[in-house]
């Protein structure tokens, strides 16, 4: 059967361009299919503007240290808006790099939404084409609850289309996202609070990250409320209110953000019922080689609910079309040990295994090793944020099996650390490096 192209992509973010483009220099036939902008979550609403929040937040926090420094500095505010529009003006140019690299890479664009007709059928409005490998990349979106008023507050979409500081906000939720959009609000001079349903904080990760961010940041100034159900969010003329199933009242607030997980964006299956299999969170099943329930239907990113991670797309997307394209039968992705940092004050930095992951896995054969300490940036200071490190081994050799770190300069730090676990460094290993003196990093060279 002759088809339209060699490969159809569904979707316009860092999975879908990546996959799209890696088969493209094998030299197939690729369509991409968009109606949004390109870049995806990462770009337009995630990793990204995050970022660029993240480190006007950083500059903010030394701002308040440089004092301890010597420096006497008068600070006249902060100019949210004047910050966004840079961002995005940044960001526009990065769609335009995104479109230009399809372009020279002969990949067609077309604007608009894709959906799966069949195996190898993919409708975009009025056009029907066909492709001998369709690729699912549609990504997720945020979440909002099923409470009253839920529309009254904002996702994390919502967060970049602001275009000035709210001067008091809630956040709710208790994960990655949560810990990170919170830290930003607070340093940059918001009073916020933190509502967490339960009492703790990135319950999936080692559990001392959750501990020791929490601490720090009650300690910044930030209110947390812990067993904190949401019943009803409602307008006042003092601003929002949120009430608990307890019977509590919090605020009233300027804004409330949902950062409550996100869902798999599957529009690109269309309305009629599919035979591409969902899992019982909605998101399309895989397997080990991104193949869905349909011969010829694979899905990549956050769409497929594993490791929601911009690399981890993007590296599922090339190997994919590796396999696919380049001839290489045995590519694929491995989800072991892959790295995660949290851009919360101060980051976080994870790859591996958890403690209780370990002990289930390895048993009697686990060893850990801690470490705790405040950097020495912050002998000059009045702020005090420690540091915490865990390492995490395994059996008579000592395999590092887990490495997990809160403290300035986590998010740097990891990726170097998360190569030695990858290629299975032991613990003599880590003792037999020689340590970069005054540095955080060391710590994790030296512990006993």
């Amino acid at each position: 059967m002759k088809f339209d192209f060699d490969l159809a992509v569904i979707g316009g973010g860092s999975g879908a361009l990546a996959c799209a483009q890696r088969a493209a220099e094998y030299g197939a036939r690729v369509v991409l299919i968009e109606s949004h902008r390109l870049g995806g979550t990462c770009v337009n609403v995630g990793c990204v503007p995050k970022k660029i929040m993240w480190n006007a937040a950083q500059l903010a926090q030394g701002a308040l240290d440089a004092a301890d420094y010597g420096f006497d500095l008068t600070l006249a505010g902060h100019d949210w808006a004047a910050l966004r529009a840079k961002r995005e003006a940044y960001i526009g140019r990065l769609n335009e790099i995104y479109a230009k690299n399809l372009q020279k890479r002969k990949v067609e664009l077309i604007r608009g939404r894709g959906v799966l007709r069949g195996p190898q059928r993919v409708q975009v409005g009025a056009r029907e084409l066909s492709a001998a490998q369709v690729v699912l990349a549609t990504g997720g979106r945020p979440m909002v609850p099923a409470v009253p008023g839920a529309a009254l507050g904002m996702t994390s979409d919502g967060f970049f289309a602001l275009t000035e500081r709210p001067r008091g906000v809630a956040v709710v939720g208790a994960g990655y996202i949560a810990m990170e959009l919170a830290g930003v609000f607070s340093a940059l001079g918001t009073h916020t609070t933190l509502v967490l349903r339960r009492e703790h904080a990135l319950r999936e990760f080692e559990p001392l990250l959750g501990e020791t961010l929490l601490q720090i940041q009650r300690d910044e100034g930030m209110e947390i409320a812990i067993r904190a159900v949401p019943r009803e969010l409602r307008r006042t003329e003092q601003g929002l209110t949120l009430d608990l199933a307890d019977g509590r009242a919090l605020g009233p607030f300027d804004a409330v953000l949902w950062a409550i997980g996100r869902e798999a964006v599957t529009d690109c299956l269309g309305p009629e019922p599919q035979p591409v299999r969902r899992d019982a969170r909605g998101f399309i099943a895989t397997d080990a080689w991104q193949q869905t329930s349909v011969p010829n239907v694979y899905a990549i990113g956050d769409v497929a609910g594993r490791a929601q991670l911009t690399p981890v797309a993007i590296a599922a997307g090339r190997r994919l079309s590796d396999r696919l394209f380049g001839g290489q039968a045995d590519r694929k992705l491995d989800y072991e040990n892959i790295p995660t940092v949290i851009f919360s004050h101060p980051p976080i930095g994870t790859v591996g295994l958890t403690e209780a992951q370990a002990r289930e896995r390895f048993g009697a054969a686990v060893k850990v090793y801690r470490s705790g300490f405040v950097p020495l940036y912050y002998a000059m200071t009045t702020r005090k944020p420690r540091t915490e490190i865990k390492l995490i081994t395994a059996g008579a050799e000592e395999r590092v099996v887990g490495l997990h770190v809160i403290g300035d300069g986590a998010d740097e730090l990891l990726q170097g650390f998360a190569v030695a676990v990858r290629m299975g460094a032991t613990k003599r290993d880590f003792d037999d490096t020689v340590a970069i003196h005054p540095t955080s990093a060391e710590e994790i060279v030296t512990m006993r």
